[in-house]
């Protein structure tokens, strides 16, 4: 950060964003994260001896990673640089790295801000690595999602995961508070006021999120006129809550279809239909097409349940589920999100079984233990003469030689002889599996005479 940057900060002018106006400047200044930047606290430590080190700063959106980030470049005097994982590639990367070395040539330290650092793909994060084991660079990325399924292993080893809150709604209000009455710019030199309940709404609606919170206040006081109160006529913004839900209209759901509320809301879903809770299930999915998600995403997940927790023990359900996407499709948002109602409603109410996931899973489980065994001769294919007299489909019985076109011959890799992998469950359509397999068992027990030895 160089002095004109903290000039351009100083100014604020009023067509700067509110939120950019009323950003902390100091860790005295910044909000609800105590736990970290109080006394004591692991930033504030590092921050007052000056020995920073490289981070990843993950919290909801709006609860201060930017700010938190300047801070720390502001008060060790580092050269700040900001980077976007959304605009930016490994060229960039290049150009910032070549910064920072004409910055140490000074004597002066280099934090590297990369916000939406989840954002990056493996080759440009792994284009930090030498660099932040260096010391080149101080990195500090920012991400709304769990690090340790986004950032590659040797880079997130290479920083410390620090966790931020959302703000709590005292910490909401004061930051409005001090809007109100610090921002010269605009607010407080117009005198604006906030009635109570109006504020209270504003706190409730920002959900954590202090961007959010300044930009609705903002906004609404753009949009209502010069009010008289009382019997002196003054020339103040006197917002009301009819004025605030105006100007909002309404709260947007705080959701990023890539994030990890993300999975949260699609975990709740899944596990809602797992618990055959229909009104639980309904729930999260217009939760979820509230926020915009994807319809077709929610719809492939349900497909996905109707193998995975339904299966066999009603073989409709993954017919349903398709057929409600395909339904989709062809209608279109809002009347098609009824068909992704009625399938939510069949899988929540179907008879449950995992069966076929455990199977797979098993089967999986022993591949990677005995490896690529081979398929038994006597279940080859034999097109040719040359594997016919290799043994390939010796002795292979066709089933449908024998009564109920049941047969005793093994069809798996001899060191798997034997081995099961699927059992039904007694309940819906896998009762009459299960039912079929015993009988089958018990006739196979009998001993089989083959049709050929007849002949």
């Amino acid at each position: 950060m160089d002095l004109f940057d903290i000039q351009k900060e100083r100014e604020a002018p009023d067509h700067v964003p509110l939120a950019e106006r009323m950003r902390p400047k100091s860790l005295d200044e910044l909000m609800g994260q105590d736990h970290v930047t109080g006394s004591g606290g692991l930033i504030r430590q590092a921050v007052e001896k000056d020995r920073i080190f490289s981070m990843i700063l993950w919290g909801p959106p709006g609860c201060g990673k930017t700010t938190l980030a300047r801070i720390i470049a502001r008060q060790t005097r580092s050269h700040f640089l900001q980077f976007s994982a959304v605009l930016s590639g490994v060229k960039e990367i290049r150009a910032v790295i070549d910064e920072a070395r004409v910055q140490r040539l000074s004597g002066k330290k280099t934090v590297l801000f990369v916000d939406e650092i989840h954002r990056f793909n493996k080759a440009q994060q792994d284009a930090f690595l030498h660099h932040v084991e260096s010391g080149l660079i101080t990195l500090i990325g920012a991400t709304t999602e769990n690090p340790s399924f986004e950032v590659i292993p040797p880079l997130l080893s290479r920083c410390r995961v620090i966790t931020l809150k959302a703000l709590s709604e005292k910490a909401i209000g004061r930051i409005i508070d001090r809007a109100l009455s610090d921002d010269q710019a605009v607010l407080a030199k117009m005198g604006m006021l906030l009635e109570p309940e109006a504020r209270n709404h504003l706190i409730r609606i920002a959900d954590g999120d202090a961007r959010s919170a300044l930009n609705g206040l903002e906004l609404a006081a753009s949009v209502v006129l010069p009010q008289t109160q009382g019997s002196k006529t003054e020339n103040r913004i006197i917002i009301r809550i009819k004025d605030l839900e105006q100007s909002l209209q309404k709260k947007a759901l705080l959701y990023d279809k890539t994030g990890e509320e993300h999975y949260n809301l699609i975990s709740a879903l899944h596990k809602s239909l797992r618990g055959s809770d229909p009104d639980a299930a309904i729930y999260w999915l217009a939760r979820m097409l509230a926020a915009g998600e994807d319809p077709l995403y929610i719809a492939r997940r349900m497909i996905r349940f109707a193998a995975e927790d339904i299966g066999c023990a009603d073989p409709q359900a993954l017919t349903l589920a398709v057929n409600a996407m395909e339904a989709f499709k062809f209608i279109g948002p809002p009347e098609g999100e009824l068909a992704l109602v009625e399938a939510v409603v069949y899988l929540a109410t179907s008879p449950k079984s995992n069966s076929l996931y455990t199977a797979y899973s098993k089967a999986r489980k022993a591949i990677q233990e005995t490896g690529a065994l081979p398929v038994p001769l006597h279940i080859r294919n034999a097109p040719t003469p040359l594997m016919e007299a290799l043994g390939y489909g010796k002795g292979y019985r066709y089933a449908h030689d024998f009564e109920n076109a049941v047969v005793d011959q093994n069809y798996l890799p001899e060191p798997l002889k034997g081995r099961r992998f699927y059992y039904p469950t007694g309940r819906g359509h896998e009762a009459t599996i299960r039912k079929r397999l015993e009988t089958w068992q018990a006739l196979l027990k009998t001993g089989q005479k083959d049709p050929k030895e007849d002949t």
